[in-house]
């Protein structure tokens, strides 16, 4: 892999870490008299555990980028580097970095809607990856296929992001030695 971006495990370790200092809390209190008690809390906490690792667990799937030496891979999604417009990836580059309430935002407003008559066009990009929407607070990327067809790719660091992008659209060349 030319390039993986990491996803965060803060808020996830957190959690996890909240999780099982309380049911590590009640076992010290309730074990082992009321183990058919403690086992019920555990898993009645567990249901509120769930939904607060719901969110890191999509962003893995639907916004994971990875850089190799062909391919564009977001989420579940592959894109041939062949296919992107070297000329979208420098105008990107090039683009000034939003700052945070600008990050937020722009992912509030961005869902992955298409009318039938804006399939991938300028104004409505197709957000790659197969989500919904852009996670709040991530920053987002415009580039264009060869085929004029406009996609947004949601990022944690956007600089990184486009650095490894362009290294494989424009390879150095070496010079040659006789």
């Amino acid at each position: 892999m030319t390039y993986v971006e990491k996803s965060p495990k803060t808020w996830s370790s957190v959690c996890i870490g909240i999780y099982l200092a309380g049911i590590g809390y009640m076992g010290v209190e309730t074990l082992p008299d009321d183990f058919g008690v403690w086992l019920g809390v555990s898993g009645a906490f567990l249901l509120l555990l769930l939904p607060c690792l719901a969110v890191p667990i999509s962003k893995r799937i639907y916004h994971r980028i990875e850089i190799d030496a062909t391919t564009l891979r977001v989420g579940r999604e592959r894109l041939p580097l062949t296919d992107i417009d070297p000329a979208s990836v420098r105008a990107a580059a090039q683009g000034q970095l939003p700052s945070a309430p600008q990050r937020y935002a722009t992912s509030l407003n961005t869902p992955n809607v298409l009318s039938p008559d804006a399939k991938g066009s300028h104004a409505n990009p197709r957000l790659m990856g197969g989500a919904w929407g852009l996670p709040m607070g991530m920053d987002s990327v415009v580039i264009a296929t060869r085929r004029g067809e406009f996609l947004t790719v949601a990022t944690r660091d956007r600089a990184a992001f486009l650095h490894a992008l362009s290294a494989p659209l424009h390879p150095v060349t070496q010079p040659q030695q006789h």
